[in-house]
Formats: structure tokens, C-alpha cells, sequence
């Protein structure tokens, strides 16, 4: 089991503050990119570094494939947030996150769906094993 650094407990903790103020503002129903927008002003507003819709290469047999994984918004080049705004979390998008740790050597992912009626119903976090 990964035990997390003192500056990924920091930024996870900030990143459940975050998506705590933007659901309780704006409650579940909206589009995911509104929600991405937000959420990254929330970061934004504690100084917070993140890049949005990061494009993610993955190498296969030796070669380099730019293909369109993106990773919805990468905190402090740390962790990954992947956002969404569904009524029922795919286990395909869970696998997701897992995928994106792998491919990018990160630790810490989190899976935040918005669409809930409390929020910490919608926050999963994974880490690496």
C-alpha cells in the first residue's frame, strides 16, 4: 500500500475542499465542464498550480502515441482529477484513473463525480499499488 507524501496529503485534502465548494454552490445537475471550470477556479483561488485537459502519450512496443488521452485536470503536476457529472460511476472509468497513474508514474488519483446528491457520495480517491 502507497503511503502518501506530506505534500500529496496536503493537495488532497485542498482538492476535497475544492470540490466541496463548488458542489455546494452549484449542486448536481450541470454539465462536467462547468464543473472542471469551477474546480479549477476554487484551486486557482488557494494558488494552487493545475493544467486542464492534459494531453497524456502512452508508449507501446517502443513507440510514442499521442492518441487523445487526456487527463481532465492535473493539480500541482501531483495528482489527477478526472471529472465527471453521471448518475452512476462506469467501473470502465474507474480503470481509467488507474490507467492514467500507471501511464504518467503519478500516485494519487481522484474520480469526482458531481452529480450526487452529497458530494462525498462522488469523491474517490486511488492510489497506486
Amino acid at each position: 500500500m502507497y503511503i502518501l507524501t506530506d505534500h500529496e496529503n496536503y493537495l488532497c485534502g485542498e482538492i476535497v475542499d475544492c470540490a466541496y465548494k463548488v458542489h455546494k454552490q452549484l449542486g448536481p445537475g450541470l454539465l462536467e465542464k462547468i464543473y472542471e471550470a469551477c474546480f479549477c477556479y476554487e484551486l486557482e483561488k488557494k494558488n494552487i498550480p493545475y493544467q486542464r485537459q492534459v494531453q497524456l502519450p502512452f508508449f507501446y512496443d517502443g513507440i510514442r502515441f499521442d492518441e487523445g488521452l487526456r487527463m481532465d485536470v492535473l493539480v500541482d503536476e501531483t495528482i489527477i482529477c478526472e471529472m465527471k457529472a453521471i448518475d452512476i460511476v462506469n467501473k470502465v472509468w474507474e480503470a481509467q484513473i488507474i490507467s492514467h497513474l500507471k501511464l504518467t508514474t503519478l500516485n494519487v488519483g481522484f474520480l469526482i463525480n458531481f452529480n450526487t446528491a452529497l458530494i462525498k457520495d462522488g469523491i474517490r480517491r486511488y492510489c497506486v499499488e
